[in-house]
This record gives structure tokens, C-alpha cells and sequence, in this order.
């Protein structure tokens, strides 16, 4: 396919490239400016998953707002492939010394990995400390537009009717996206064909390009795409509608009650990083999530800012260890 012959998949390319573009500017034009305040070499902060997606956007912002609090510029190191794997494993070999962060991307590094895979190169427990929680990326069940539906109803007549041979994207095998499109299929009692990719943008732009038909995408990676014409927004398993994309309705508002999903990212350290540096990262980026001018630069993009104390984060983290977990095993989904 040649995005450069359609005008409208240009125009979505070109917001898609000038989001992530002001990131990097922004990023980098503090860097700039905080250099001489930088006591410390610079930090790594390592993002599984390709620049320009929800998580890699939201944690630029975050970084470039803590970097005069821990007096170090902070580069962004994405990281993608092997379902968060090589990220994680990366960061758990890494020095505790502070100097090195990890963004558990789609809850996949804390929470799913551990219940579908039967052994990693990483232990949660034994190689990570907990800092914080991050963000949560609200999703949306997007199709390829050419496609016979416009509203929840249609959508799953056509699916039915598909008899297994529809398709759908994701970031991953085992990634909130997959498990959240498998989780809609089976409320539907439909199936289809799973396209798994290494980032949130290739796999949106074939679904944008009729090489796949639908996806549970990042809303902020998804949101140019539609306003641009080239997906097809079809609703939000959200417990109400959102501000960036005020016309779509939830999957209740659309005829599915009681299904709801999202994904969460948070933040950890290798273990053995002294208690000090851990808690001054999680004030720094608690503060950070609190910064009107962050919450506000994060809701434009259909980001939702978290944060907690590092008790609070490990209690969410086990809550959702139970939930996923009771769901991937009453699945049977294994991944190795």
C-alpha cells in the first residue's frame, strides 16, 4: 500500500508523526535546558514498545517533567519485541543503582507474562522493586472503515457471519490488546484470526490499510487515525464515553453491558536499587501525574494519569494478578 497517493492517510500519518514529533522536541528542549542542573549521568528509561504509541508519548512527558527534580536528563530507550520480554529482561540485569527504569508496558511485565508463559528469563518478584503506576491507556475497538458496519451491532452480526475468518491486530500475543479483543469475542461467542504486531502504529496502519480488519487499539494512538477518516470507531469498553472522541459510545451505550477493559502501565526499578533512589523516583513521578499541565497534555491524547504510593501500586498489582490471572487460566492460554 501507498500512503503517499491518499491524501487522507497522509494528513493521519502527518498528526500521527507531529504528535510524537512534539514529544521528542519537548523532550529534548528541556533537556536542553536542564543540562546544567544534571549532576548525574543520564538515565535509561526503557519503553517495550515502538516510539509513538500511547505508552512510549506518555512516558516522554513524565521524563521530561521529572528531569530538574532528579537533576539527570532522562532518555527514553524503546525497547520492543518478545511480549515485553526483552525489555524486561534487559532492565533486570541491568545496575541497581538507579539509573535505569522500566515501563511495564501494558501490564504484560508485572501481571500477564507471569500466567502465560510457564518460565521467563525474568522473576517479578526477585528482579524488580516497584516504583509507581503510570497511566492507563483507555482502548477502542477500531475496524477498517471499507467495512459493511458502522455501530456494536453490526460489527458483531458481521463477525458471526465471518465464521472465524475475520481478523484483528494487536501488540502482541498476550498483550491487554489481544486479551481484551479475545475476552469481546468470547462475550460475543465469535471468533477470528489473531495478527499480533511489535508496536501500537504498524498495526493500526494495516488496519488502516485493509490488511487487517479490526483491533482493540491505545485511544491516543488511534484517535488521528479517526478523525483523519481512516478507522472506523466503533466503541469504547469503557465505563463512559470519552472527551477525544466524544460521539463514540461505550460497548454498554451500544447493546454489551458489564464489558469494560483497559490497559495500565506502571513503573519499576532492577531490585536492589537503594530505597532512597526508589522513593524519590516515586515522589518525582506521583508529582509529575498531579502537574496540571501534564493531566492536561495527557487527557488530550486520551491518556488517564495514575499514581500511587509504592504500597498502594503493589496492592493494585496484585489485585490484577488475580483477575488476569483467573481469566488467562479459565482461557487455558499459554504462550510457550
Amino acid at each position: 500500500m501507498q500512503t503517499s497517493a491518499c491524501p487522507p492517510c497522509a494528513r493521519s500519518l502527518s498528526i500521527a508523526r507531529q504528535t510524537f514529533r512534539a514529544a521528542v522536541l519537548l523532550t529534548a528542549s528541556l533537556c536542553g535546558v536542564t543540562q546544567a542542573l544534571a549532576a548525574d549521568p543520564p538515565a535509561r528509561w526503557v519503553v517495550p514498545s515502538t516510539a509513538g504509541g500511547g505508552s512510549d508519548l506518555a512516558t516522554r512527558i513524565v521524563a521530561q517533567t521529572i528531569t530538574p527534580v532528579m537533576h539527570r536528563n532522562i532518555v527514553v530507550d524503546n525497547k520492543p519485541g518478545g511480549a515485553t520480554i526483552l525489555a524486561a529482561q534487559d532492565v533486570a540485569k541491568a545496575r541497581a543503582d538507579g539509573a535505569t527504569l522500566l515501563l511495564t508496558a501494558g501490564q504484560g511485565i508485572l501481571v500477564l507474562n507471569p500466567a502465560l508463559y510457564r518460565k521467563l528469563p525474568y522473576d517479578v518478584g526477585r528482579d524488580f522493586a516497584l516504583v509507581t503506576s503510570l497511566v492507563k491507556l483507555p482502548v477502542v475497538l477500531v475496524t477498517n472503515p471499507a467495512l459493511p458496519m458502522n455501530m456494536l451491532p453490526e460489527f458483531i452480526a458481521w463477525i458471526k457471519a465471518g465464521q472465524g475468518k475475520a481478523t484483528y491486530a494487536s501488540v502482541g500475543a498476550g498483550s491487554p490488546h489481544h486479551l481484551s479483543a479475545e475476552l469481546m469475542l468470547d462475550r460475543v461467542q465469535a471468533s477470528a484470526v489473531h495478527a499480533p504486531y511489535e508496536g501500537t502504529l504498524p498495526a493500526l496502519q494495516d488496519v488502516a490499510g485493509g490488511q487487517v480488519d479490526f483491533m482493540m487499539a491505545d485511544l491516543s494512538a488511534a484517535v488521528p487515525l479517526t478523525r483523519a477518516g481512516r478507522l472506523r470507531a466503533i466503541a469504547l469498553p469503557a465505563e463512559q464515553r470519552s472527551a477525544v472522541l466524544p460521539d463514540v459510545p461505550t460497548f454498554a451505550q451500544a447493546g454489551l453491558p458489564g464489558f469494560t477493559a483497559f490497559a495500565w502501565q506502571g513503573v519499576v526499578v532492577p531490585a536492589g536499587t537503594p530505597a532512597a533512589s526508589v522513593d524519590k523516583l516515586n515522589a518525582a513521578i506521583t508529582a509529575a501525574l498531579k502537574d496540571p499541565a501534564v493531566v492536561r497534555h495527557m487527557q488530550e491524547l486520551g491518556l488517564e494519569p495514575m499514581g500511587d504510593t509504592r504500597a498502594g501500586f503493589a496492592e493494585f498489582v496484585e489485585r490484577e494478578r488475580v483477575k488476569w490471572g483467573a481469566l488467562i487460566r479459565a482461557h487455558k492460554i499459554v504462550l510457550d
